[in-house]
């Protein structure tokens, strides 16, 4: 179970919507665009934040999950109106898929007593003089909130929750999310340790005459040739058409 559990991510200066427009592309296969979603609001302790930016961390869940915190400013005396001190609570939007939803609240309603009630989110009025609103219908939702947090039964907003500007935290499901960076990571080649190349084999040394370099190489002593072995005078032949070197063959008597 413990692999199938999510990995938050925190994207800047984003919204809920924009993350939606961009799922698709973001997180491939991940993302089903065809799963039936809603945005709830969820009210922690202001100490207790931190844990909410990452409670995706802990919880099996199928389908990314992307929330988004507000701070009531101008509009905190209207929450004041109603009994509730904002200075008390964090507020954040949590877009999820409705099949996700029980995992994700289980822990929080069993083990620490969360408690759930309606909520409407309606547009600021403009009586308040924010510098920057957009008015929308009056929407309502499922609000999820601390047991030691009172309810609320409207809060106001000066955009669509899903139109709220910040810091978007995304909690994708770990496996998912890992198989996916894999992927990547074959295609881009990125964070692939390439197998070193096997050894070229050497072969063994063959002596081999030095093949000497082109430039001139120093003389070398070599032996001397040795000399020709004297040619052997052969017996002088008798040259008969020699007269200094005949000599008188005396005739026999009587002839």
């Amino acid at each position: 179970m413990g692999a199938e559990m999510g990995i938050t991510a925190m994207i800047p200066d984003m919204t809920i919507g924009q993350l939606m427009n961009e799922a698709s592309a973001r997180w491939g296969e991940i993302w089903d665009p065809h799963a039936a979603r809603m945005t709830l609001l969820m009210l922690c302790p202001r100490k207790e934040r931190k844990m909410m930016e990452l409670h995706g961390d802990m919880i099996d869940h199928g389908q990314p999950v992307i929330s988004v915190f507000h701070r009531p400013r101008a509009e905190a005396h209207l929450l004041k109106e109603q009994g509730f001190d904002p200075r008390s609570a964090s507020f954040m939007f949590v877009n999820i898929a409705t099949a996700d939803m029980g995992p994700w609240m289980q822990q929080l309603i069993n083990n620490e007593g969360w408690l759930r009630n309606a909520i409407q989110l309606a547009s600021t009025p403009f009586s308040v003089g924010l510098p920057s609103q957009r008015p929308f219908e009056a929407v309502q939702t499922l609000c999820f909130r601390h047991p030691s947090l009172s309810a609320l039964e409207r809060y106001f907003l000066p955009f669509p929750a899903e139109s709220l500007p910040g810091k978007c935290f995304v909690s994708l499901p770990r496996r998912a999310a890992a198989e996916m960076a894999r992927q990547q990571a074959e295609v881009l080649g990125v964070g692939r340790l390439e197998k070193p190349a096997p050894p070229e084999p050497v072969a063994p040394p063959v002596s081999a005459p030095v093949q000497e370099s082109r430039e001139d190489p120093p003389e070398q002593s070599t032996p001397e040739a040795a000399p020709d072995p004297p040619v052997e005078e052969s017996p002088a032949v008798e040259e008969a058409n020699t007269p200094a070197e005949q000599t008188a063959v005396p005739l026999p008597p009587g002839s």
